[in-house]
């Protein structure tokens, strides 16, 4: 939006984001804002890129535009819930929309607050970044240490000072979705619908099964925001579906050092269904077994704890690394 503003009233901009940033999202900005738009890429997450740009503003004499936590930015957010009851011609009982630093939050409380007093309208977080969630339960705006940086479009480590006074008063409720689930929604919603979504725009529809008893026969609108889904983090997003799903595991496997023995794992202890996705293999020769980090695909989560019979039965399993975060991060 700013860069759209910025090549529209002819009014040079400087467009601070983390380094981690989709490049189709950087390339988007750049096209919306053209000639009169710069883009930086700096920092790890939002919270360090607004403070780079703070930084910039200060030394530079700029005015500073912040994203989410200004009531200007709140009050033209504020437009998608007028557009909402201008074309959904019925009372709206729930309204399901993104919570990342507050601001579209925000502006839908207030609009409905005011023309639609009786639709719930429910944040939806990732689970590795509850900013709101956490601030709200503590009774004050709260900055997080570490979060989570896969759904770029909703990771901030501390809300706005506005949008927390706002969404603590007029979010009927707030829940976090795992990431894997936001990935598998974003598989989902490309499969069997043909929409492209970014991770932050599929938090509202992941968020769906949650409340399902309490939806049903109701008026339901999700705000779907954010298609800035670089095509690059489809491997990354359907690994994370897979882990989430139960589906994706990794083992360490310690292989006889033997002739034969990568043959007798797969035709012995392998199911019928299951892939190999993963082979990192490391041959000792002063040992009698040889460790290899495995990746084993299944069909279904119930092939899990025969495949795991198998593998013990004869010798070959190791670890299991699905359920040790360091050692998983390390491996794979």
């Amino acid at each position: 939006g700013v860069a759209f503003a910025c090549n529209h009233l002819g009014i040079h901009g400087t467009i601070y984001m983390p380094s981690v940033t989709p490049k189709q999202k950087v390339e988007q900005t750049q096209l919306f804002g053209g000639e009169w738009v710069e883009v930086v890429l700096i920092g790890d997450t939002f919270d360090d890129a607004s403070d780079a740009a703070k930084k910039f503003c200060l030394e530079e004499h700029k005015t500073y535009i912040h994203p989410f936590d200004d009531p200007k930015i709140i009050e033209g957010q504020a437009t998608v819930g007028l557009e909402i009851l201008e074309q959904v011609k019925k009372p709206i009982d729930y309204v399901f929309v993104a919570v990342g630093g507050g601001g579209l939050a925000s502006g839908l409380c207030a609009v409905f607050k005011t023309l639609s007093p009786n639709t719930k309208i429910i944040g939806v977080e990732p689970a590795g970044a509850p900013s709101m969630k956490t601030s709200i339960e503590n009774g004050i705006n709260t900055e997080l240490g570490q979060i989570d940086k896969f759904i770029d479009g909703a990771a901030v480590k501390r809300v706005g000072d506005y949008t927390f006074s706002i969404c603590r008063e007029c979010l009927h409720d707030i829940v976090t979705v795992p990431e894997g689930k936001v990935c598998q929604t974003i598989l989902d919603l490309y499969n069997r619908d043909a929409i492209v979504v970014e991770p932050a725009g599929a938090l509202t529809i992941s968020v769906l099964d949650y409340y399902k008893e309490d939806i049903k026969g109701k008026n339901v609108v999700c705000v779907v925001s954010g298609s800035n889904n670089d095509i690059t983090r489809t491997a990354e997003i359907k690994e994370r579906a897979l882990l989430y799903g139960k589906l994706k595991h990794y083992f360490i496997i310690r292989f006889p050092q033997r002739p034969g023995a990568l043959k007798q794992f797969v035709a012995e202890i392998l199911g019928p269904n299951d892939d190999i996705t993963h082979f990192e293999y490391s041959k000792k020769s002063s040992k009698e077994n040889a460790p290899a980090v495995v990746g084993i695909e299944l069909k279904s989560p119930d092939d899990l704890a025969p495949l795991i019979k198998r593998m013990k039965d004869n010798n070959f399993y190791g670890d299991y690394i699905n359920d040790k975060p360091d050692l998983f991060q390390y491996l794979i």
